[in-house]
């Protein structure tokens, strides 16, 4: 029998404590009656008889006597049908573009697990995303966990809702978008909406949104309740699912505050000490798993505070994903978009979803010599900032051009620019055929004969 408790010990930011609790579980949501109406929360500390619960909504203005809290026995769940897809979700997974409830059997827990190792199938082949150096460089591989590094004022959103407009994947139509976002303002909010409304994805696209007034809770929920509705589209309806998630750092802040409210001890800069596995429940639910049709593939987008990558955020996320893409103040300086700084950007997985069967034979050389040939470019760069453009060698001058024309007609490119995988790699070509063939010592000489330009 479900009881009710008229008293609550004490109201600490976001949470509520509640003593002389019988039969309540971690995770248990819980209604709190008040002369307001309804309140939710969370059940996120179990201790002798003690409950601390999170509370969903503001807590101000509620009393520690005038209420009525009731344990449901039931975790956070969302309702979940092939009729979500297009439609727009606040972070508890309620819809608020003014479609009505989802109608559907089936409900599924939020609080959703890790997939297992032993269940994984090993990722192959790609998504494509349209942006030239995504997919030649650091090619994202259906299944995969690949993050996005940005700074504050850095385009991430204008390239997250690119790359939602333009992935697709080479066989078939049975394809779909997650996105996931929190802690955004509300004109980010409308730019998404208004863009896949305009390239007419939204019907492909669920969005999640938290803003950035919303309750601090709504946040943690928010990246669960989109990953359980790509849960349910992988693998229920056999889809392959892309999941955008930003802006993890503000999830990073928003689990930093409650924890404070916890009163926990405090690890680096004040992130809780579990962030690390707090993480991994969020990025390793992305993957494929043995004997099921769908995937899901992820792109967690995180900002970087002072735009330091040894940050813990960025740092912890290093170790849990698959490589990461990241942005560069300079050269978005130079008014180049997308703003990507090759050199530290991987993909730990592209090596196994691409060449011949998959993209083009030559697409692992060509990757190759870009990263050789753009690492001399910067090194001779460096050395004619010392003596001079005109003091360098015929063949340094030739790096140079090669360095500029790759910068201006590979990195750059339109927001509304789709490029296929040939087209890049064709472009690729012409810039490498800048460079004298003898200096192109990470293709195969077959490859350079068929393909190079010079």
């Amino acid at each position: 029998m479900l009881k009710e408790y008229l008293q609550i010990d004490k109201i600490e930011g976001p949470l509520i404590v509640l003593s002389e609790v019988e039969d309540a579980s971690y995770d248990e949501i819980v209604q709190i009656r008040t002369s307001e109406g309804i309140k939710h929360g969370k059940v996120v500390q179990l201790q002798d008889d003690k409950a601390i619960v999170q509370v969903f909504e503001t807590t101000s203005g509620l009393s520690v006597k005038d209420v009525s809290v009731k344990f449901t026995g039931k975790p956070l769940e969302i309702s979940l049908s092939m009729d979500i897809l297009g439609r727009i979700f606040n972070g508890f997974g309620q819809p608020i573009d003014g479609g009505g409830p989802i109608f559907s059997g089936t409900k599924m827990n939020v609080n959703g697990r890790p997939i297992n190792p032993v269940a994984r199938r090993y990722p192959r082949n790609y998504i494509q995303t349209g942006i030239s150096a995504i997919d030649t460089l650091t090619t994202l591989i259906r299944g995969q966990k690949l993050p996005i590094f940005s700074g504050n004022g850095l385009p991430h959103n204008q390239i997250a809702a690119q790359i939602i407009n333009q992935a697709k994947i080479a066989d078939g139509e049975n394809f779909a978008v997650v996105f996931g976002a929190m802690g955004i303002k509300h004109d980010d909010a409308h730019y998404f909406a208004k863009i896949f409304e305009e390239s007419g994805v939204l019907e492909r696209v669920v969005m999640f949104l938290n803003l950035a007034d919303d309750p601090v809770v709504e946040r943690i929920v928010t990246p669960r309740c989109a990953l359980t509705a790509a849960e349910y589209l992988a693998f229920n309806e056999n889809m392959h699912v892309l999941v955008v998630l930003s802006d993890m750092t503000s999830y990073c802040e928003a689990l930093r505050e409650i924890s404070s409210a916890r009163e926990e001890v405090p690890g680096r800069k004040g992130y809780p000490g579990y962030l690390y596995s707090d993480l991994a429940s969020i990025y390793e639910r992305a993957g494929i798993v043995e004997g099921a049709s769908g995937s899901i593939t992820q792109i967690p987008i995180l900002t970087m505070p002072n735009d330091d990558i040894t940050h813990p955020v960025p740092d912890l996320t290093g170790y849990i994903t698959e490589g990461q893409i990241v942005l560069s103040r300079e050269i978005f300086q130079r008014n180049i978009y997308p703003p990507i700084n090759i050199l530290p950007s991987l993909s730990r997985l592209m090596k196994d979803g691409i060449g011949e069967g998959y993209t083009r034979e030559d697409h692992p050389s060509v990757a190759n010599q870009i990263f050789s040939s753009y690492t001399k470019y910067q090194e001779i760069l460096a050395l004619a900032q010392v003596i001079g453009e005109d003091e360098l060698s015929n063949l340094d001058k030739k790096y140079i051009d090669f360095g500029r024309a790759f910068e201006e007609r590979f990195l750059r490119q339109y927001f509304y620019e789709d490029r296929s995988i040939i087209n890049s790699l064709d472009i690729a070509w012409d810039i490498l055929s800048i460079l004298p063939r003898n200096e192109l010592d990470r293709i195969e000489p077959d490859l350079i004969d068929k393909y190079y330009k010079g």
